[in-house]
């Protein structure tokens, strides 16, 4: 039964962090059979935590592509969703739209402070593509499961493939701008910085391009 729960636990991970996959890419990726992928694929879609479409190839019949569904967020780290939800919207109704903002620039300014301290790449480094490894390392333990893939033209895509503060960034969008506003300011004027990917658009991660000026 242990065996069974990490083999499907493996399989959310992976989707989560790669995207749709076929059973037999993940039954690779995994070391077990493809039967026992499908099988646990199955279990998971009567779960309503995977679903699938079916993509046409050049040749040959369709194939399934297997993804996470949005029920599946709650087997994610999710930090106190409710209790964050409720303090923001507490905030916005007391003190008003200009006080939330000014409470999530303080909020920022303790994140901004927070990952100086706790980095000596972000606090002395000068090399703009070591300060975003550092930034990756440090939200990925927060629960992001954050990577760093490199790109043309010697950009880099900073991702998150899943968000541990979704439910409240869902019900107040400034919460996302403040966590652009801190990678810039983290990473200075030598670089861009761009989101392409938004988990509240609809996509699957949070994706931000980063490029040297």
């Amino acid at each position: 039964m242990e065996e069974r729960q990490k083999s499907k636990d493996q399989i959310l991970y992976f989707l989560k962090m790669q995207g749709a996959q076929t059973a037999t890419t993940i039954a690779k990726q995994l070391g077990i059979s493809p039967m026992a992928v499908r099988q646990h694929l199955q279990v998971l879609r009567t779960e309503k935590l995977v679903t699938y479409y079916e993509e046409r190839r050049p040749q040959g019949r369709p194939v399934k592509l297997w993804h996470l569904t949005e029920h599946s967020t709650s087997e994610f780290p999710d930090s106190h969703a409710d209790l964050m939800v409720d303090l923001l919207r507490g905030v916005e109704t007391v003190f008003g739209t200009a006080g939330l903002e000014k409470l999530l620039a303080e909020r920022a300014g303790r994140q901004i402070q927070a990952y100086t301290a706790r980095s000596v790449e972000i606090a002395k480094g000068k090399d703009w593509a070591q300060k975003v490894k550092a930034i990756a390392h440090l939200r990925d333990r927060e629960g992001y499961m954050t990577e760093v893939i490199s790109q043309a033209d010697d950009a880099l895509l900073l991702v998150e493939n899943h968000c541990p503060v979704r439910s409240a960034a869902s019900s107040c969008q400034l919460l996302c701008h403040s966590e652009l506003e801190v990678f810039r300011t983290l990473l200075g004027a030598q670089v861009s910085i761009q989101r392409v990917e938004h988990i509240l658009q609809g996509d699957r991660r949070c994706a931000y391009l980063i490029k040297k000026i």
